[in-house]
């Protein structure tokens, strides 16, 4: 039972609640029933015991903790209906009393979703630029046609150079001693990739097939391996084969056996086409950026740092899931790109700023236009995740509540009369 309620400061919410002695006395029993049959007493068979003499044994309160346990996430859910709170977060709670007499005595702090106000979101002006298509866009997409149609040949006439994939032995020693992971025989690399630290590629630019040389690098002084950084290391290294890429010449036979035109002129010119439909596009995007970038600047509200806390969150809990669909964990990805977790957060940061603004922006233009989701609008788009993922309707309605998929619905419709009523320059 909700017994007061004290906004403490902007967000935030005191709550006490009560739970009276006789329910509290139902939930101890409950928990008696539960566990009896754990607990021996001297006389009585497992089971057997009787509560009184339980607790004249363990204790009045040896039930008590998980009684409380079992009250406190429905008197917690009653009571912030009964306040008519929404919350942004999972509440702290303090127990101030516990007892067979008094039942059990709450004070819970709620943070809770801000109120905000959105102002002259119609006729937003945003200026749509569609950048011209250059040449250099043009021979770039043409240099990938002709990179897939690329043969790779053994070089055996010249040194490494920049461009091209070597075949290496190498291990690599700290004080004369070899590390752990250092060490590798018949490796790819491709000179001038970056996929090793600096210095390490330039170094065999310049050395020929069958050489054995060695190769000094400093680790970067935030590299993961705490044992290596910004340590001086000697690679060894061997040089078993150097490879080059070779291009094939672009001329109308080449056209005709890559695509569906017979001339180089055709083909630029449905390069250029699709360059500039792209472009078009891409305008567009940044349009509706714009538009929405000018929704989140006419927010007004002071709002929770946990929503923004929660956000990262959650971004970071999706990026390890696509993850593990590729067989990779969430602390491997975080060595392969040096990053920590805390970077990573750091990362996400601005973006999860945005979304949450941008979505309490939504939905308060949604209540000021009294923008209503239909029955209809809500079955289609349960319809199109299902579509989505692959799964039933029912067993998508399973995981995700009408009600969400109804607040979602009213937000698209909002995004839409924003973007309808912005002036496009």
């Amino acid at each position: 039972m909700l017994k007061s309620k004290n906004q403490v400061e902007t967000n935030k919410y005191e709550l006490e609640i009560e739970v009276s002695a006789e329910a509290f006395e139902d939930a101890v029993q409950k928990v008696y029933l539960k566990q009896k049959s754990s607990i021996t007493i001297p006389g009585f068979r497992p089971g057997k015991a009787p509560r009184k003499l339980i607790e004249k044994e363990y204790g009045e309160g040896v039930f008590f903790e998980d009684a409380v346990n079992d009250v406190y996430g429905p008197a917690v859910e009653e009571a912030v209906k009964e306040a008519e709170l929404i919350l942004v977060c999972a509440p702290d709670a303090e127990v101030t009393e516990v007892s067979k007499e008094a039942g059990v005595k709450f004070k819970v702090t709620c943070t809770t979703k801000p109120v905000v106000d959105v102002k002259d979101y119609k006729g937003i002006k945003v200026t749509k630029t569609v950048n011209a298509v250059t040449e250099e866009e043009i021979e770039h997409e043409i240099g990938h046609m002709l990179e897939k149609g690329a043969r790779t040949i053994n070089v055996d006439d010249r040194a490494a150079e920049n461009g091209d994939n070597v075949i290496i032995d190498f291990e690599g020693f700290k004080d004369g001693v070899a590390f752990d992971g250092g060490k590798a025989e018949g490796f790819n690399l491709e000179l001038g990739s970056g996929q090793f630290i600096p210095g390490f590629e330039d170094q065999i630019v310049g050395h020929s097939i069958g050489e054995e040389f060695d190769i000094n690098v400093t680790f970067p002084e935030n590299y993961q391996a705490e044992e290596l950084a910004g340590a001086p290391v000697v690679f060894k290294i061997k040089l078993h084969e150097i490879k080059k890429t070779e291009l094939p010449e672009l001329d109308d036979d080449f056209v005709k056996d890559t695509s569906d035109f017979n001339t180089v002129e055709e083909l630029r010119a449905d390069v250029r086409k699709n360059l500039e439909e792209a472009a078009e596009k891409r305008a567009d995007a940044d349009v509706e950026t714009a538009i929405l970038d000018g929704v989140i600047e006419r927010l007004e509200g002071e709002i929770p740092e946990v929503m923004y806390e929660n956000k990262v969150n959650d971004m970071i809990e999706d990026l390890s899931n696509r993850l593990a669909q590729q067989g990779i964990q969430l602390d491997m990805y975080l060595q392969f790109t040096n990053m920590t977790m805390d970077s990573l957060k750091t990362t996400y940061r601005e973006q999860a700023e945005k979304q949450v603004k941008l979505r309490l922006a939504l939905e308060k233009i949604a209540e000021l236009e009294e923008i209503k989701a239909t029955d209809e609008d809500v079955e289609a788009e349960f319809k199109n995740i299902a579509e989505h993922y692959n799964m039933p309707v029912d067993t998508v309605k399973q995981y995700i509540r009408a009600e969400d998929i109804k607040v979602d619905c009213e937000v698209s419709k909002a995004v839409d009369l924003v973007k309808e009523s912005a002036v496009i320059e």
